[in-house]
Order: C-alpha cells, then sequence, then structure tokens
C-alpha cells in the first residue's frame, strides 16, 4: 500500500547529468571502505539506488561532488540501520559510534577517529570532501544540525532498547520525527552542492527557520508512509501512520489516510511561506547577490522534498514484500544484513 502513495507536490527539479559516471564510484568506494561486507548486504544496498536520491536531491552538484554527497548519503543510512532488536546491548555501541560522528566536524579535517569501525573511518574521509571551500559559519552550521540528528537517533534506538519504542503520543512524535529525519544538515549539504551559502541574516530569520522545519515535517511524514511496509515488518513502532494507529484507536488505512493529510498540510503551509521570502529579503535590505544566494538555498529545499519523494516511490529501500537473507534481517529486526560497528 504505501510506497505507491502519490503527493501533489506544486514545482518540478531536476535531477543530476552525472548520475550514472557518479553512481559507478559511489558503489565501488562503498565496498572498498567495507560499509557492505556480503554480497546479500550489496545487493540489498544497490537495491536501494541511494545515487539516484543524491542525484535528485543536490542536481546542481559537479560530478566529482556528486560522488562526495553519495559516499555521505550512504553512511547515514547505513548507521540508521545498525540497531538489532534481538540485541539491546548494541545501543551503547551505536550511540560510542554516534559521538564519534559528531566530533568529527569539530576536528580539524583528516583527524583519525577514536572509535573505530567502517562508518567512522568513511566518514572522515567523507567530512573533509564536504568542508572543503566552506566557510566555518557554514561548517559550525552543518555540524550543529548533524549532531542534533545523531542524538535524536541515539534517543530512537534507546527507546527501542528498553522496549519503549511506539510508545509516544503524536504531539511528542512529530516534533521527535522532525529531529530524526535529518533534513536539516541534508538542506545544508544543497549549499555545499552548489559552493554557495545562504546569506546568515536570512539564514536566521523566522521565515526561513521555520520554512526548514516544515520541509523536515514534510519530507519525514512522507518518509513514513513510504516506508511503513518496511518498518512494520521490523516493528518499528517509530511511524506516524503506527502512532496514529494506537493513539486514535482506528484502523491502519485511517491512520494511512490521515497521515496523508497531515502531509499535505506541512506542504501547503511551506508553499504559503515561500511566497514570502521576496517580502523576507526586502525587509532584510538583501542585494541582488544576496537574493540569488537565498533562492538558492529554496531550490535546495524544493530538491529534497520533490528529489526525496520521487525517490522514495521506486526504492527498493521500501519494498513492500522481500526474500532471503534481508527478509530475514528486516523479520529479527535489523535493517542491515551487514554489521558495520565493529572493524
Amino acid at each position: 500500500m504505501p510506497q505507491d502513495v502519490l503527493f501533489d507536490i506544486p514545482f518540478d527539479t531536476p535531477v543530476s547529468p552525472h548520475l550514472e559516471y557518479a553512481r559507478e564510484r559511489h558503489l565501488r568506494w562503498v565496498w572498498e571502505r567495507g560499509l557492505v561486507r556480503s554480497e546479500a548486504g550489496f545487493e540489498e544496498y544497490r537495491s536501494w539506488d541511494l545515487s539516484e536520491a543524491a542525484a535528485r536531491t543536490y542536481p546542481h552538484a559537479s560530478a566529482d561532488d556528486m560522488v562526495v554527497l553519495m559516499n555521505w548519503f550512504s553512511l547515514a543510512f547505513l548507521f540508521d540501520d545498525q540497531f538489532d532488536a534481538g540485541r539491546p546491548d548494541r545501543a551503547e555501541r551505536i550511540a560510542e559510534v554516534a559521538r564519534e560522528l559528531i566530533a568529527t566536524p569539530l576536528r580539524p579535517a583528516g583527524t583519525p577517529p577514536r572509535v573505530v569501525c567502517p562508518i567512522t573511518l568513511a566518514w572522515v574521509e567523507v567530512w573533509a570532501g564536504l568542508a572543503e571551500g566552506m566557510s566555518l559559519t557554514w561548517q559550525t552550521r552543518f555540524a550543529a544540525s548533524w549532531g542534533r540528528f545523531l542524538v535524536a537517533h541515539c534517543e530512537e534506538v534507546d527507546l527501542a532498547a528498553r522496549g519503549l519504542e511506539g510508545t509516544l503520543g503524536l504531539a511528542a512524535y512529530t516534533g521527535f520525527r522532525r529531529r530524526t529525519v535529518g533534513i536539516h544538515h541534508s538542506i545544508d549539504a544543497g549549499e555545499r552542492s552548489r559552493r554557495f551559502e545562504v546569506p546568515p541574516a536570512a539564514m536566521a530569520h523566522p521565515l526561513m527557520e521555520r520554512m526548514r522545519d516544515l520541509a523536515a515535517d514534510t519530507i519525514g511524514f512522507m518518509n513514513d508512509i513510504h516506508s511503513f511496509e518496511r518498518e512494520r515488518r521490523r516493528g518499528d513502532g517509530h511511524n506516524l501512520i503506527a502512532v496514529l494507529h494506537r493513539e486514535r484507536g482506528c484502523s491502519w488505512q485511517e491512520a494511512a489516510d490521515e497521515a496523508y493529510r497531515m502531509t499535505a498540510g506541512c506542504l501547503d503551509e511551506y508553499m504559503e511561506l515561500e511566497a514570502r521570502v521576496p517580502v523576507m529579503c526586502e525587509e532584510l535590505g538583501l542585494d541582488a547577490g544576496q537574493r540569488e544566494r537565498v533562492w538558492m538555498g529554496v531550490e535546495a529545499i524544493r530538491g529534497w522534498i520533490n528529489g526525496n519523494y520521487e525517490w522514495a516511490l521506486t526504492t527498493g529501500r521500501y519494498a513492500a514484500a522481500k526474500e532471503g537473507p534481508v527478509a530475514t534481517a528486516e523479520l529479527a529486526g535489523r535493517g542491515s544484513v551487514d554489521d558495520l560497528l565493529t572493524v
């Protein structure tokens, strides 16, 4: 049911012309860095086609920068899948690795990790590429958003390890989902993809802050709808449909319908605020060059809303039916065939 749910997004976004070039290099990098450790894990990862997700969300990146962005995507998605419901003791290891991932952008580029595993080693390499040429202001903003995302991920894992997964009410869940979806730093990376920076005054304006929050809500809820079958298979209660089903005592279809209405409402509000961006620029007294960079920042948000949506409709990550080692792992409460938290 949910993966084929369609939304009416009132704008189109381009796709990078460098998709095939970057995909080949990215998949080789993932294997060489040990981010997949088995043939089954590699085939499952290929089916996700994160390369297409990056090509849709960062369509203006150069060919080489697209490889860097694809490599970064792999770390975030693969780390997200490392918790094993059958081994709650893994929560502490995940927190240890997450702390290392948070610290990396706060150290001099290239500093070896103190906690060593495939993900931390790869992140040192990827962060050096992402940070290159960007101001300390941007690096600090990205690091803060990245850190909030990873802390929220650890909170999610901890709830599951303590048997409290799926206990958040709707109000608490919506705020929690805004952090776990990881969109703020992903939009920040849109600036790196085109090597520009949104003027700090615009980035700090309440209008831009609200637009970014609404983009996170829209994308997070869309993701919950499209990934519902996979998460139900894993027994994952951190999903908007599951929260609505439990809290309101309604059917699964009624919960899915309400999740759809909530998502569409977030998108409608985002579009209303986007129309006010020229007024914000006037209010801040921005010149033509600064206004252009603000609009590029808006395009980065649009790229994530529509690009992620288009990718989610076809990715194998959210497929309703799976077989073999992948299905076995997911039914056991794992998101990944391979263990990436050990050396």
